[in-house]
């Protein structure tokens, strides 16, 4: 991969400057790092009937491969930057003990998409963001089954990598909407289907109706970065590691991120890290938000 032209993020060149990193040996510690972690996933998948699953505290799944992926990203992170802490779906209340007062973090799902992994869809990925005073301002996601891994810093870009070839990646850019077709909004399979109607209806006067794509886990954030979708709005729960990555790389690639309210997500400043419900948005010209903002919903 050649030297990348790099444009500043105030967030993002500070954190450099107190870690002595230049942009290009992160971007290729984090590359490397998500091709580790993705031959990991892969090895552990193709024997997933073997793997371990329990469930956590809220009942949710967790398998040997959340825990394994957990542990080398993190030894992987704490060696290229010692001094950041880390906020991980896996990690310990310990370990969480002050969370509120590190102005500066790494947030990551160490596989996003446990039940897609547990059930054998393939549609899991690996999620990596740098959260910089409360915002998302570098994120990774790591699609181990589609081959790539999408790195996006807003001021700088996004960029997709194959995960094999080290080549200088292809520039990604949101699309448009385009009223003269169908508008594309991504779901997941496991979304209620009268919920997702509901969105699809309100939405279909901006274009020629509107089509669900369904996607698991972060894949959901790849297909607006590549210009499969054209909104992901997110009404259900899920939590902050499950959103700061896609949030940084959508709106690196052009599109916007928010609250239902209109506003910028913010990360790590309350006591719970369950994500507020967003819009997600290729076109950031759109007023997604005004025909989604409902409490029934």
């Amino acid at each position: 991969m050649s030297e990348v032209h790099y444009s500043g993020n105030p967030g993002l060149d500070g954190m450099l400057h107190k870690t002595n990193l230049s942009f290009d040996k992160l971007l290729s510690a984090l590359l490397s790092l998500a091709e580790d972690a993705s031959r990991c996933v892969l090895d552990l998948y193709a024997k997933a009937g073997e793997v371990a699953v329990s469930q956590k505290s809220d009942s949710s799944p967790v398998t040997e491969a959340d825990h394994a992926l957990h542990r080398l990203i993190c030894q992987a992170l704490q060696q290229l930057t010692p001094a950041i802490p880390i906020l991980s779906e896996e990690s310990t209340l310990e370990q969480l003990i002050g969370r509120r007062d590190w102005p500066v973090c790494w947030m990551i799902d160490p596989l996003d998409g446990t039940r897609e992994f547990i059930d054998g869809t393939g549609e899991f990925t690996i999620n990596i963001a740098l959260i910089v005073d409360s915002e998302a301002v570098l994120g990774l996601i790591a699609a181990p089954n589609r081959a790539h891994v999408d790195v996006g810093v807003p001021s700088w870009g996004a960029r997709r990598f194959p995960l094999s070839d080290r080549t200088d990646g292809e520039p990604l850019r949101t699309r448009p909407l385009d009223c003269n077709e169908a508008l594309t909004l991504s779901a997941s399979v496991r979304h209620r289907a009268e919920r997702v109607q509901v969105m699809m209806n309100r939405l279909s006067p901006l274009a020629q109706g509107a089509r669900r794509l369904n996607a698991g886990s972060a894949l959901k954030f790849c297909d607006l970065l590549s210009g499969d979708a054209d909104v992901y709005p997110r009404t259900s729960p899920c939590y902050e590691w499950d959103l700061a990555a896609g949030d940084a790389l959508v709106r690196a690639a052009g599109g916007s991120v928010t609250t239902l309210e209109g506003e910028p997500i913010r990360y790590n400043r309350w006591d719970s890290l369950k994500a507020p419900q967003f819009v997600a948005a290729a076109d950031p010209t759109i007023n997604y938000v005004a025909l989604l903002r409902d409490p029934d919903l």
